[in-house]
């Protein structure tokens, strides 16, 4: 990576106070949004996004030899079994 030039130390000085002059008032803003939220908001009426008994996965994706460089299957293995 290159050494930045120094107007470029300059202006990212420049966007890192800003950031740190702008956070407490951000911080302000979600904490009165989470207020207001919890205050408007229905009390007693959550809905998972799944029943709590039903897990979702995802099924394996099989490899490809080229995108795991360095790794080599074992003859007659079978393209379902992982990679040891």
């Amino acid at each position: 990576m290159a050494t930045p030039s120094p107007q470029q130390v300059r202006l990212r000085e420049r966007f890192e106070g800003l950031i740190a002059l702008a956070a407490p008032v951000l911080d302000l803003v979600l904490a009165a949004g989470d207020r207001l939220s919890r205050t408007v908001g229905p009390e007693d009426e959550y809905y998972p996004i799944r029943p709590p008994g039903e897990a979702f996965e995802l099924s394996p994706v099989p490899r490809s030899d080229e995108a795991t460089p360095g790794l080599e299957r074992e003859a007659g293995a079978a393209d379902s079994e992982p990679l040891a």
